[in-house]
């Protein structure tokens, strides 16, 4: 058992008041409920380096199916391992029971599992874990402590927790240490981690360009020896995570990151000896992005894949599908791309993308409604006659 840093409220400079009010008022229902409720993750990182964290994710000891009878507008989802989405309008907490790390996904298969709609949920979790033939982990659905749950995550400066009864940081993996030598830091042998979900090397590039980190000599060793492995991820995952790169403000700088650790051209050949309009393109988008608070709504996908793929001459819009290296791209995620430049009467010094995509979606939409009223109405007249 490892004994855990805490750091008392005097010491660090985390606020409830730069906690989202919905997020607290989550911690709290679970904590008066004689629960285990921390913020974890990347929330815990952001604020201890005064960023506004984009999520507000949260870490207890309640299994699914009790976090749902505390929450009424709480969701269970996911396959690879069961989540807590508890709604307030548009925004989604995220609640997630610790779980432990499995190193060995075969010594852990045992018994079978208890299904998502089984209500039997106050009892001991019977799930399972599954690798692949790579040893990549497919499912993992073990319960465990909140120290498991810290050493189970990918990076150390991710494992920190803030225990709202406490109002104290918890570390367990030495992550407030990598945190001020700003490094990004694997938790346990990253050639283990990696095999396992190879999609961490590129969370790894990821981290080190948003945060301006570097990334650790072990990181760089194993990125470098097994980022093959990033061929066997799924491809539909890959493509989300460029959607978020994309979204995140610091798209240049972390396709310049991949590229130089060799991760960009096993993904996407097709970026590699980028020209400079490529670069620029992105760069636009990235000064688009930090221009507002919080993602706007008009950065949509059709714009995202604008700036990777117009600099380059991709786009085929005769094609149903086109094919970016690994990613498959569906007609809707590029037809008609646009490369962010300045709006059409936004006001004074705002930049924004061209306005034509959304009217054009919205156009199409209110057409297809007409036609499907006039097929419902001319049958309704024929039923009629007859």
């Amino acid at each position: 058992m490892t004994e855990p840093i805490i750091i008392p409220r005097a010491e660090h400079p985390i606020s409830r008041k730069d906690i989202d009010a919905d997020a607290l008022r989550v911690l709290y229902r679970l904590s008066e409920k004689e629960h285990t409720a921390y913020l974890v993750g990347g929330s815990v990182r952001d604020l201890l380096l005064g960023r506004r964290p984009k999520d507000f994710d949260i870490g207890t000891d309640a299994h699914p199916y009790e976090i749902k009878k505390l929450f009424r507008n709480c969701w269970i989802i996911g396959r690879r391992f069961r989540l807590a989405h508890i709604k307030y309008g548009a925004k989604t907490i995220e609640v997630a029971t610790f779980r432990q790390n499995v190193p060995d996904a075969s010594a852990a298969a045992a018994p079978s599992e208890v299904t998502i709609d089984d209500p039997r949920r106050n009892d001991a979790p019977r799930p399972r874990a599954h690798a692949d033939e790579h040893g990549i982990v497919r499912r993992d659905n073990l319960y465990g402590t909140p120290e498991e749950d810290a050493f189970r995550r990918d990076f150390t400066i991710n494992a920190l927790f803030y225990d709202i009864a406490t109002r104290s940081v918890i570390d367990y993996t030495g992550g407030l240490e990598d945190l001020h030598h700003r490094r990004i830091v694997c938790i346990g042998d990253p050639t283990v981690r990696f095999t396992e979900d190879p999609v961490r090397m590129l969370r790894a590039a990821v981290f080190a360009a948003r945060l301006d980190f570097e990334m650790d000599e072990a990181v760089l060793d194993a990125v470098d020896t097994h980022g093959h492995l990033i061929q066997k991820a799924s491809p539909a995952r890959l493509l989300e995570e460029f959607f978020k790169i994309l979204r995140s403000g610091h798209a240049e700088a972390t396709f310049r990151v991949l590229d130089g650790v060799g991760l960009l051209g096993l993904v996407t050949p097709e970026l590699q000896d980028a020209p400079d309009e490529f670069w620029g393109s992105l760069a636009k988008l990235d000064a688009w992005r930090r221009h507002h608070p919080s993602i706007p709504a008009e950065m949509v996908n059709p714009v995202l894949m604008g700036a990777l793929l117009v600099p380059l001459g991709f786009v085929n819009p005769h094609e149903d599908q086109l094919a970016l290296g690994m990613l498959t791209l569906a007609r809707k995620d590029y037809e008609r791309p646009r490369t962010p430049g300045p709006a059409r009467s936004r006001g004074a010094g705002t930049t924004g993308p061209p306005v034509v995509l959304r009217r054009h979606h919205l156009a199409r939409c209110v057409r297809r409604r007409t036609r499907r009223r006039g097929a419902l109405e001319t049958r309704a007249v024929a039923d009629a006659e007859t």
